[in-house]
């Protein structure tokens, strides 16, 4: 999967644009079908991969079918904007990339909120060679650093973070290929330690620097819905995560099973690269908070710590969020004791 990383803002009017005109004919609630059960969309902004693979689990071992909902996974690409469309109520839950686009979203108007997270950690990390290493943020002074233009925010943010001047660093328009490193044209790539196959072609002698490690601490993969839905449908939420926090420790513990059915149920994928990227999924997952407090934890110092750091960055062109506005800490808290012991 190639991960890109916070839309840019023009993406986020456009965002807000069309949610605000699909919006205007009413949201739609969620779907309460014949047997009883309730209809749960997620709209992701990707094709899916091993992201998801708790999702699978729990859907093709009918973890879902217990909680009485009925799951699909719509998957996204580049002209879907998912935050849209869930914030018009068209569906009813999603996942973006990155933790910043629900706040950015927020701060735009959208009516929705964040009510889990799927990595404990953001993936997103700067690679270089052995050779010419960085090991810390300071070892990026003087360098060429290779980025796609959506992720030159989480640059800016770890420089401002180390009080490092933007002007000491050479920024280098690419996209999420790796071949610059090692071709020299950069001392630096980005992308998302998740991303195995792609990580395959630096060699042993790759040099890692993740975002988190150098200070700006963001959430990956995070749930959101709209604030109706979380208003008026708060114990479908809690069931929708008490089954995919299911998902994602049985896949934990039944890796080759989990990947079995990822690919069965997306046949395009190939089982040895979803197989090695699964264990480092699962870290980022089912580590750190997630060991003792569940999977899908989350912290309301770290948001207000990301809210912050992209305030001083003038990202919020409308108005700043507070963390409340940006998430609903009631699904979690409603299924902790089963998410632990899980």
């Amino acid at each position: 999967m190639t991960h890109s990383c916070d839309p840019a803002r023009r993406r986020l009017l456009k965002t807000s644009l069309a949610a605000g005109g699909l919006a205007a004919g009413g949201f739609l609630s969620l779907d309460a079908l014949a047997e009883g059960k309730t209809r749960i969309n997620m709209q992701i902004g990707w094709i899916p991969s091993v992201n998801q693979v708790g999702e699978i689990v729990a859907k093709r071992l009918g973890f879902y079918e217990q909680e009485g909902i009925e799951f699909a996974i719509q998957p996204g690409g580049p002209n879907i904007d998912g935050v849209a469309i869930v914030a018009s109520g068209r569906y009813e839950v999603g996942q973006v990339s990155s933790s910043p686009s629900v706040m950015l979203a927020v701060s735009q108007g959208l009516p929705i909120k964040c009510f889990a997270v799927g990595a404990q950690k953001h993936p997103f990390t700067f690679f270089s060679l052995g050779k010419n290493p960085v090991r810390k943020p300071a070892d990026l002074v003087g360098k060429k650093v290779g980025l796609p233009s959506t992720a030159a925010i989480l640059l800016r943010a770890l420089l401002a973070k180390n009080k490092i001047a933007e002007k000491d660093v050479t920024v280098v328009t690419v996209g999420s290929d790796m071949a610059p490193l090692l071709t020299g044209q950069v001392d630096v790539v980005t992308g998302w330690l998740t991303s195995t196959t792609a990580l395959k072609t630096l060699g042993p002698d790759r040099v890692d620097l993740t975002l988190w490690d150098a200070g700006v601490q963001l959430y990956a993969l995070p749930y959101y819905a709209t604030t109706k839905t979380i208003e008026t449908q708060p114990k479908v939420l809690e069931a929708f995560v008490r089954a995919t926090s299911r998902g994602w420790q049985h896949a934990k513990a039944n890796r080759d099973q989990a990947v079995d059915l990822l690919v069965k149920e997306y046949p395009n994928l190939k089982r040895e690269d979803e197989r090695a990227a699964i264990d480092v999924m699962l870290e980022y997952a089912l580590g750190g908070p997630a060991q003792t407090q569940g999977w899908g934890t989350m912290d309301p110092v770290v948001w207000q710590s990301q809210i912050s750091t992209y305030a001083d960055l003038g990202q919020f062109t409308a108005r700043t969020p507070k963390v409340d506005d940006v998430i609903w800490l009631g699904a979690l808290k409603g299924t902790a004791d089963a998410r632990v012991k899980a």
